[in-house]
């Protein structure tokens, strides 16, 4: 089964973020957007995982004491592709958010897991293979963004699947904070 562990975020926020990426759809060309139900900041994806493995993720988790915290976001960025860009809202920097997600990394590398080997780079995906007219401006777009500020009680490890052609993510997991 293929699974992330992420932040997901309470309906007020989900909200705030869908009113960005309308926004950000007026201007597009092309690209698929985010649906509200697949919003999340993801910490740690982990793949194509099979059932018996799932109880040393959970251990894993278990083992990240950090108490509450609070994200803000900033900005619109992309990450650049042939065929249309990653757009993204970025999260300010934040050490809580950085130690926990180290920490996370290197709990599931020494239980074996192979993960990606690159920095983390906090962003919520907003659209994919994206396409926008010039004459989009990100800047009329950053005070709201910056506005939207996400609460952290917990951290959920993730499923995600294709049913009847559909993207469907089920909690498996919750670790609350």
């Amino acid at each position: 089964m293929r699974l992330f562990i992420a932040v997901n975020f309470e309906e007020p926020v989900k909200d705030q973020i869908f009113g960005i990426i309308r926004e950000v759809e007026k201007y597009a060309l092309k690209g698929r957007f985010a649906k509200k139900e697949h919003m999340h900041l993801t910490l740690e994806f982990l793949g194509e995982i099979p059932q018996e493995k799932i109880s040393s993720i959970i251990s894993a988790m278990n083992c990240i004491g950090v108490p509450p915290f609070t994200l803000e976001l900033a900005g619109l960025g992309y990450f650049r592709r042939r065929g249309g860009d990653i757009c993204w809202l970025g999260v300010k920097e934040n050490k809580k958010l950085m130690e926990m997600q180290s920490r996370l990394h290197k709990t599931l590398l020494d239980k074996g897991f192979l993960l990606q080997d690159r920095e983390y780079r906090p962003h919520i995906t907003i659209g994919r293979e994206v396409k926008l007219k010039e004459s989009f401006n990100s800047l009329r777009l950053e005070k709201d963004i910056c506005s939207i500020i996400i609460h952290v009680n917990s951290i959920e490890l993730m499923k995600s699947e294709r049913i009847n052609g559909r993207l469907v993510h089920q909690r498996i997991f919750s670790k609350v904070l």
